[in-house]
Order: C-alpha cells, then sequence, then structure tokens
C-alpha cells in the first residue's frame, strides 16, 4: 500500500496541509517543519502525488518534446540528452511522434490534453509553423535545430545551415574537386534548402567547377543509399556533400555496393558528426553540429519562458567545425 500523506503528517507531527506545503515549490513552510516532513516521508518511504499537486499548482511540470525524425540514429543522442536534462530540473518530458502530421492544430491540441507546460520542437524538418502554432495557443515553445531568421517570431536555436553549405563546398574545392554535387534530404526542409543555398552561393566564387544537386525522400540511411545508387547509374560527381551524416552513410553503402571506393572513386563529406560517424568502418569525414550546447540552451530557454511566457524571442547560434576523417581525398602536396 502506497504510504499517504495523512501518515507523513502523524509521524512529523504537523498538519497535513503542512505536508503539503513543505512539498510545494514556493509555499510558505518554515525550515523546521520542512525538516520533519522530510525525516518522516525518508522514514515512511513516502513520494509526493505530482499529479494532486499539479492541481494545486497548476503545473503540471510536463514538457512536450517533439519531433518527426525518428528513424535518423542522431535523434537517439538527442532524446537521450534531453530528457535527461529536463529530468535534472524538476521538469518531465513527454516524447510525441509528429511524423505523419500536417496540421500543427492537431498537434497543439494533442499536446493541450496533457496540459503540458512548454513544448520543444526538436526538429529541422517540421515547418516553423509548427513552432508557431504553440506560440500562438499561448504554450512556451522553443524550436531546436529551427532554422534562423534575425527577427524571430518563437525562440529559436541551432546552427547557421546556410554558412555549413559553403564550409562543405569551400573544403570541396580547396581538395581539387572539379565536379561536385549536393545530395541533400527532402526539398521541403528548410534545413535542406538552406544548406543547399550557402553551397550554390559559395559555388558562384568557381566558375570553372561543375555543381549538381539532387534530394532524398528522407534524412535517413535507406533514402541516401537509393539516392546515391540512382547517382551512380548516370554520371556522379567526384564529391558529394550530403546534408545529413545518416544520408552520408547511405550514400557510402551504395558506392561500395557498386564496386567503387572512397575516397578513391567518389568523396564525401556529411553534417552532424553523430556517433556513427567516428567508427572506423565508416571514418567519415563531417561539419560537427554542435548538438550537446544546443540542447542545453534549448532547456534554458523553456525553463526561463515558464517563468517569464513573454519574454522575448531570440535566435541563438552555435558555430561547426570541419572534422577530418577518411572520405575525402587528403590535400595537395606542394612541391617545394
Amino acid at each position: 500500500m502506497a504510504v499517504t500523506l495523512k501518515e507523513v503528517a502523524e509521524r512529523a507531527g504537523v498538519s497535513r496541509s503542512a505536508v503539503s506545503r513543505a512539498f510545494t515549490e514556493g509555499a510558505s513552510v518554515s525550515v523546521k517543519t520542512r525538516r520533519k516532513v522530510a525525516k518522516a516521508a525518508a522514514e515512511l518511504g513516502y513520494s509526493p502525488n505530482l499529479f494532486a499537486s499539479s492541481l494545486t499548482t497548476r503545473r503540471t511540470k510536463l514538457i512536450g518534446l517533439v519531433s518527426n525524425n525518428f528513424h535518423n540514429p542522431i535523434f537517439l543522442q538527442v532524446f537521450d540528452l534531453f530528457t535527461r536534462g529536463l529530468q535534472e530540473r524538476g521538469l518531465r518530458p513527454l516524447l510525441v511522434n509528429l511524423t505523419d502530421e500536417t496540421d500543427p492544430e492537431n498537434s497543439v491540441r494533442m499536446l493541450r490534453q496533457y496540459s503540458v507546460d512548454g513544448v520543444v520542437v526538436a526538429s529541422s524538418t517540421l515547418p516553423p509553423r509548427f513552432a508557431h502554432a504553440f506560440r500562438e495557443a499561448g504554450v512556451p515553445v522553443v524550436h531546436s535545430f529551427g532554422r534562423y531568421s534575425s527577427a524571430p517570431e518563437v525562440h529559436v536555436v541551432g546552427i547557421d545551415n546556410r554558412y555549413c553549405g559553403k564550409m562543405a563546398a569551400d573544403l570541396l574545392v580547396a581538395r581539387g574537386y572539379r565536379r561536385i554535387g549536393f545530395m541533400g534530404g527532402p526539398a521541403t526542409a528548410t534545413s535542406t534548402q538552406d544548406r543547399l543555398a550557402g553551397f550554390i552561393a559559395a559555388m558562384q566564387a568557381h566558375p570553372d567547377v561543375a555543381v549538381s544537386h539532387s534530394y532524398a525522400a528522407a534524412y535517413s540511411f535507406d533514402a541516401g543509399r537509393q539516392e546515391m545508387a540512382r547517382l551512380i547509374r548516370e554520371e556522379p560527381a567526384e564529391a558529394y556533400f550530403c546534408g545529413d551524416d545518416v544520408l552520408s552513410i547511405g550514400a557510402l553503402s551504395a558506392i561500395q555496393s557498386a564496386g567503387l571506393s572512397v575516397p578513391d572513386d567518389i568523396g564525401i563529406i556529411g553534417l552532424n558528426d553523430m556517433e556513427m560517424a567516428r567508427w572506423e568502418n565508416i571514418n567519415l569525414t563531417t561539419i560537427h553540429q554542435p548538438i550537446r550546447q544546443i540542447i542545453t540552451s534549448s532547456i534554458e530557454l523553456i525553463v526561463a519562458m515558464l517563468e517569464e511566457p513573454d519574454r522575448y524571442p531570440e535566435s541563438r547560434l552555435f558555430p561547426c567545425r570541419i572534422v577530418e576523417r577518411g572520405t575525402l581525398r587528403p590535400p595537395a602536396v606542394r612541391a617545394g
């Protein structure tokens, strides 16, 4: 049988309301009473009923953690960091899969049913209108891995995807490639659009280099493998910037299945620096996205919004860096 609040009150020699206040954040209770209640609760093995507490405080401490890209292994790391980070703050993550959802209002209704205190949209492929719908419904929201804006309507934490496209283009040109391709995820994803835009803009400074672009159906291994197999059947480029590590790994598989080698026949650079990219049999050259810092910052913002819901929206960008491994040809050695 579960220990009741009444039993704790009797053991501590205080009223039931005193016990309730002792377990209510910010409630008025003396230090002496709080210690007596804590001692009695520990002796009896009592844990406060969080649901009952939410009826009093009107706070559930539930944070909706919504995404739509569950087939991408990078999100195992993302969800691990988010759930642990929220729990360390005394909050409870509610994981919601919006993979097949197209109407933002449906997601708002779903999260409202659970009386969430706030929402983190953890996706670079969900359109910005999903985060905006939560804001318009009066729900504190942060869009992690979202699209940068100099005048954001909601809090956005992420990277400059356009600059990442430029980084990849500059590196491929510097390595001497003269036929360069961009293989992105879905064309509708803002991350794909921005990475391609930065890539194309950088390549305009190199009119002697042939540039192509194509899209995979999803940010997934199978989609990357299928798209690269199609490119190989035609006339492949010498090197590709794949807009995501899992796309890159799928592309590597297709290249190997075609009897070609990386980087001798085709070079590959990805983006994210997920754990698998470091595996010896993959050894992917990629652009490191500071996922841990993005998530920590996102949690800081959602916690701040719980106390200040009208906090002015801001965009927080974190710098990326290239991680050299083995899927691009090495720099040319200059004579002399």
